[in-house]
């Protein structure tokens, strides 16, 4: 923008329409400008998917559900490995997909990690927050599922379906169901039935 320019019906008022502009990204920045300029974008919905996948196996999962949630129009799909991921990932968000192996009969120290640097700031800001869970467990998954879900519990978000078990010997179908789950998990977010 060139100063003097065009845009100056703009000039400072922007930092007085919202509060400080400042604080906020570059994205809520530029949709901000352009509702002034009455070019109001469609506000697209956030799911994000956050899931370990040290394997072959568990890459394909993980894939899986992303072709699924980006399946459905309207929906932003953002995928964190968990040691990468964040409280202000989830912040961003309007649901969260998580994924995790059976560890031990536990969920992988990375999604661990994640919830262990996340839960305070977390606490009182998601409460309600649509989520689901898959699991891929060489055993039965039970204890996996019951350490994710207590967890979840605490931050009071959502399960909006069961969790995903692919137990047991590794199939070509867990592909498929992760696949529906992205794709249901989407869909639900973008007609706002969660």
């Amino acid at each position: 923008m060139e100063a003097g320019g065009g845009d100056a019906e703009l000039g400072g008022g922007l930092g007085d329409a919202d509060g400080d502009l400042a604080a906020i990204g570059d994205q809520e920045f530029f949709q901000h400008v352009d509702a002034l300029r009455g070019k109001t974008p469609p506000m697209s919905k956030r799911l994000l998917i956050v899931a370990h996948a040290p394997s072959e196996n568990t890459l394909s999962l993980r894939g899986a559900v992303e072709r699924g949630a980006l399946s459905e129009t309207g929906i932003d799909v953002r995928v964190v490995a968990p040691l990468q991921a964040g409280p202000d990932d989830v912040l961003a968000a309007q649901a969260v997909i998580l994924g995790t192996t059976e560890n031990l009969g536990y969920m992988s120290g990375a999604l661990k990690d994640f919830f262990d640097r996340s839960y305070n700031p977390l606490l009182e800001k998601t409460q309600g927050l649509p989520a689901a869970l898959y699991i891929r467990a060489g055993s039965d998954g039970t204890g996996t599922r019951r350490g994710v879900e207590t967890i979840l519990t605490g931050l009071r978000w959502r399960l909006v379906q069961e969790p995903l078990l692919c137990k047991g010997p590794w199939q070509p179908a867990f592909v498929e169901q992760c696949e529906e789950l992205g794709a249901a998990m989407a869909a639900g977010l973008a007609a706002g039935i969660f």
